[in-house]
């Protein structure tokens, strides 16, 4: 969205003087229902905060404080952008964030649909906003952005509404067509998302009956692969409530309860899917722009003017956006049309309701329950219970297309032919229940490798219309290929398969690395070398052989192509590429993995062993270091064991890549958990009460 955003800034210029005032006396300010909330907060020796309240409402209350007590610039980012303000803090990026709220129309959706949430979650969304505002009240001097306190139980769940769609790729849809180019070429595989990023999906996910578990437990691994930092970076916390809001897990800034991990009867973690969930139709206009046609008739377009707040340097400057809508859902105009998107949980809050109501359940039905509410558009769910069963849920709100149309392409916005009335029903979702095999995983692949021989899902069963995705990812099979092995896998292998750092010759790098030693390199020394490297590799990135480094490159160049069914790059220029670059940048082809790949925060420099299509993920480099080496910034991040044994008794352990305080530098949590993180060890995660009390550091009330 940056050719449209810096256009319309080179008109801002003057306006700067006013400008300087605007954006603050522009903001709205909100009021709150008063009342009084009874909670209790301990904190462990890894600063994890544990929080009781004889409600549910208590609880979030008590949660937003604590969070906010860790990363609270984080959390007013969050606010921001569900106030249309971000761009008040971040600029121009933030303004294209604000520019996506306006056109998806999320705020509307959030305040007519509110009252559509049952009163437990508006109960829960208020007391979370009251928490923060708390903080912000005994903490002026941090909140960064005037009149954006007090929050509002509304905003939390309009945050919800923003975010959801951009996990299976809606953004980058409505970038390409903001900038007027061509939308990204589809997948090998029928009906990929449009443009979603490579680098920005992951996770792994495992769970183990106990017939397959020589421990006879019912394991569970949640595996996801987040920023370390940000809006979507994972913070933990375990909650307690006297009306059940009982969970251990992980959450986003902005979210009044954990969104994966256990509570004491079941568990579930999340991996990004990639089912197609967007339609793109081409309006045909009058003359004037401001009737299209459709069914044979004339409607109007609706228009409204917005001004988009931009921080550019001590002033905020407003930016005017036209934002479109027609019968289809948001219209996006550019130099080729006018272009509609309909995407999968169009003006839907319920995602704020299953979220909250899969916490809460119980049992598989009560789970199943929730789940078959519609309200998470998009992710795999991998689930276990206390009882033994496990299962895998390809969860995405399918778009219930009609027949006879090719929905993989743009299609005519003039008829209602190919327009579809919500989602298809839970009834036909892709999953496996108890599988004969004992176990499923995904790590970001087809749902029809899930299983292992003989329990997989057959593709023939489901429409094509749900665009269900064909890709496979190494670690999608690595992870099957081992689970599948072991008939009788102990505690320790199922731990060592997750750190698993090898590449199979039967995934897309097997291919990709032959299409190097395929070259004829005669006339290029230099290339003739680094082949010669390559080709002593060890299938590994496990930081022991010489070549590990050199391949890790390779196969992150080829990474984002594979994952869009692209054309992969040119075998000889990307060779010459990754040599340029590591000479120049280390002076040799050959460096160690382990000096040049590293996990960096504050004083803290570690070796970061893994890879970024590898069970142990580093899946982006930041290289914009002082010293040219490679900071992990996202791949494996928030990591959970869970298992129940025989008599149904839960018990977890977890890490992160950090520590427990997202953003405070001076926490003595800021760091505290690398070392363990890279050389794959946990920490305890204190579930009961009891057991939080007796590990307190720390114990008071907000």
């Amino acid at each position: 969205m940056r050719k449209f955003l810096w256009a319309s800034l080179a008109l801002v210029g003057v306006v700067a003087g006013a400008g300087a005032l605007w954006e603050p006396l522009a903001a709205t300010g909100y009021e709150m229902p008063k009342r009084s909330y009874d909670v209790e907060i301990v904190r462990d020796e890894f600063g994890v905060p544990h929080i009781n309240g004889k409600t549910d409402a208590d609880t979030a209350y008590g949660l937003a404080f604590a969070h906010s007590e860790d990363d609270f610039a984080t959390i007013q980012d969050v606010v921001a952008m569900t106030r249309g303000r971000y761009g008040a803090i971040a600029g121009s990026d933030g303004a294209k964030v604000d520019y996506v709220m306006h056109l998806l129309g999320v705020r509307e959706t959030a305040e007519t649909r509110y009252m559509e949430l049952s009163p437990e979650v508006r109960a829960v969304a208020e007391a979370y906003a009251a928490g923060v505002n708390h903080y912000a009240a005994k903490h002026p001097e941090e909140v960064r952005l005037s009149k954006l306190f007090p929050v509002t139980g509304q905003d939390i769940v309009t945050g919800f509404v923003l975010r959801a769609p951009f996990f299976y790729g809606l953004d980058a849809a409505i970038g390409a067509l903001t900038e007027g180019k061509p939308l990204p070429k589809e997948s090998a595989a029928p009906m990929t998302p449009i443009g979603r990023d490579p680098e920005m999906n992951g996770s792994n996910a495992f769970a183990i009956a106990p017939k397959r578990m020589a421990d006879g437990k019912t394991w569970l691994i949640s595996n996801s692969h987040q920023p370390y930092e940000g809006q979507v970076a994972w913070y933990e916390a375990v909650t307690h409530s006297g009306e059940g809001l009982d969970m251990a897990g992980a959450l986003f800034p902005g979210s009044p309860f954990v969104l994966l991990g256990h509570n004491r009867h079941l568990g579930w973690t999340n991996t990004v899917n990639r089912p197609d969930l967007i339609d793109v139709y081409k309006l045909v206009m009058n003359k004037a722009g401001d009737q299209y046609r459709y069914d044979g008739k004339w409607m109007p377009l609706s228009s409204k003017r917005v001004w988009l707040p931009v921080k550019m340097g001590p002033f905020n400057l407003p930016v005017p956006q036209t934002i479109y809508r027609s019968i289809h859902g948001p219209v996006i105009k550019n130099d080729k049309g006018y272009f509609a998107i309909r995407y999968a949980g169009i003006d839907n809050v319920k995602v704020v309701e299953q979220y909250y109501r899969n916490t809460k359940a119980t049992n598989w039905d009560e789970w199943t329950k929730s789940m078959a509410i519609g309200g998470i558009p998009a992710t795999n769910f991998i689930y276990a219970d206390k009882t033994g069963r496990i299962a895998y849920i390809y969860n995405a709100l399918f778009p219930n297309r009609k027949p006879g149309h090719d929905y993989t392409k743009l299609l005519p916005g003039d008829t209602s032919a190919v327009m579809w009335e919500g989602p298809v029903g839970f009834d036909r979702y892709p999953k496996i229940v108890n599988p004969a095999s004992g176990f499923v995983q995904n790590a970001n692949n087809t749902p029809f490798l899930a299983a292992g021989p003989g329990s997989e899902m057959n593709p023939a069963d489901y429409s094509p219309y749900l665009g269900i995705e064909l890709g496979m990812t190494n670690r999608g099979l690595r992870a099957t290929e081992l689970l599948a092995a072991d008939t009788s896998i102990t505690p320790q292998e199922l731990l060592a398969i997750k750190m698993d750092m090898i590449y199979s010759k039967k995934s897309w790098v097997g291919a990709w690395m032959a299409s190097f030693a395929a070259l004829d390199l005669k006339d290029a020394p230099e290339l003739a070398e680094a082949q010669k490297l390559l080709a002593s590799w060890d299938w590994s990135s496990d930081g022991k052989g010489r070549a590990d480094a050199l391949a890790e490159r390779i196969i992150r160049f080829g990474a984002r192509r594979n994952w869009r069914g692209e054309k992969m790059p040119d075998p000889r220029e990307t060779l010459q590429e990754a040599v340029t670059e590591f000479k120049e940048r280390f002076g040799r082809i050959d460096p160690p993995l382990a000096e040049i790949q590293r996990l960096r925060r504050g004083d803290v420099d570690l070796a970061m062993l893994g890879g970024s299509d590898a069970l142990r993920a580093t899946t982006i480099w930041d290289a914009e270091q002082a010293d040219g080496k490679m900071r992990v910034r996202h791949g494996d991040s928030y990591i959970m064991l869970m298992r129940w044994d025989k008599d149904g008794k839960v018990q977890s352990e977890s890490i992160q890549p950090y520590g427990s305080a997202t953003n405070r530098s001076e926490s003595p949590h800021y760091t505290d958990q690398m070392k363990l993180f890279v050389a794959g060890g946990y920490k305890p995660v204190h579930f009961e009460w009891a057991d939080a009390v007796k590990n307190a550091k720390r114990r008071y009330r907000p």
